[in-house]
């Protein structure tokens, strides 16, 4: 009787409810293989360079991080401050000794860059910067030397020239790039938005970069050249005159009109009869932040690294 009840309560094949338990395990077995192919594709699916580094850092960050949120917030507070004291010192020393400070800053934005060229591998960098110093070092070498060369001031002059046209390309090709990016037109040509914009950034900053250090350099040679030659002197009286056919810098003839185009070189004149270059009030904003930037922001995030360090914050 016991057996019977067994087999009236199990379902027969034409039961209805037999078919839909069967088509359930059918969907289950079904969905377990699914589920085990796609295990055995993504474990053998091998992931890019660029992917893998960015799955590291993602797992680096969440390890370390994760559930110290008060503890960034008293860093951020800590970086904000030394932001703001930071600039306050470097504004009240460029206003109190500005020539110091211009050379300082000048040294630091051609030391600083090595640093991180030399750690991240950069050697494209690294290569230009090593050209820029040699040749850089040499027109400095010859606009300080007593007495001066005729030709000093003319070869001084075309460098530096050199340097603002070749930065000017740079640095006009980067926010080309950049806004060409920015539209869309990087599809046209079947390039990367990461790669055109990469392009772009690099050289933009190539051209500021080397722009601003063109710029102070050329300002240094020509403060002693001046001094050298006669019509400048910082403790009194100049010991030259100006005549107005003669250059004040090299004091050969001057052979190109103010009216006219040279080829190599122009002629440039003001009323009082001295050369005078007028700096854009934004470009010269700009010029002070990229400044800011490669001198003395590392030595800023440095210092705060140190009382981070100091406190126990990680």
């Amino acid at each position: 009787m016991l057996h019977l009840g067994c087999r009236a309560m199990a379902p027969s094949l034409g039961d209805p409810n037999w078919r839909d338990t069967k088509a359930q395990m059918t969907v289950a077995r079904s969905f377990k293989s699914l589920v085990r192919y796609l295990r055995s594709q993504i474990s053998h699916t091998k992931l890019s360079a660029e992917d893998e580094w960015n799955l590291q850092q993602e797992r680096m960050y969440n390890k370390m991080h994760r559930g110290h949120e008060s503890m960034h917030v008293e860093m951020i507070l800590i970086f904000l401050c030394a932001l703001v004291v930071a600039q306050v010192v470097l504004v009240r020393w460029r206003q109190r000794h500005c020539r110091s400070y211009n050379l300082v800053t000048l040294l630091q934005m051609w030391v600083v860059p090595l640093y991180f060229t030399i750690k991240l591998y950069w050697w494209r960098f690294l290569s230009l910067w090593g050209l820029f110093s040699v040749i850089t070092s040499y027109i400095l070498f010859i606009a300080t030397r007593k007495p001066l060369s005729g030709k000093t001031p003319r070869v001084v002059y075309k460098w530096f020239l050199l340097i603002y046209k070749l930065s000017y390309v740079f640095g006009l090709v980067g926010y080309t790039a950049i806004m060409f990016t920015m539209c869309g037109f990087n599809f046209l040509f079947k390039i990367k938005a990461r790669d055109s914009m990469n392009f772009g950034i690099v050289s933009l900053f190539y051209g500021l970069y080397y722009g601003v250090m063109g710029r102070d350099f050329a300002e240094i040679c020509s403060d002693y050249m001046a001094s050298t030659i006669g019509f400048y002197s910082g403790n009194g009286m100049p010991t030259r005159s100006l005549s107005k056919n003669i250059c004040a810098v090299c004091g050969q003839q001057i052979v190109v009109e103010l009216d006219e185009d040279g080829v190599i070189e122009n002629t440039y004149q003001l009323s009082c009869n001295h050369v005078w270059e007028r700096t854009h009030i934004l470009y010269g904003q700009i010029l002070d932040w990229l400044r800011y930037l490669v001198a003395w922001q590392p030595v800023v995030i440095g210092v705060v690294q140190g009382i981070n360090y100091s406190l126990g914050l990680e």
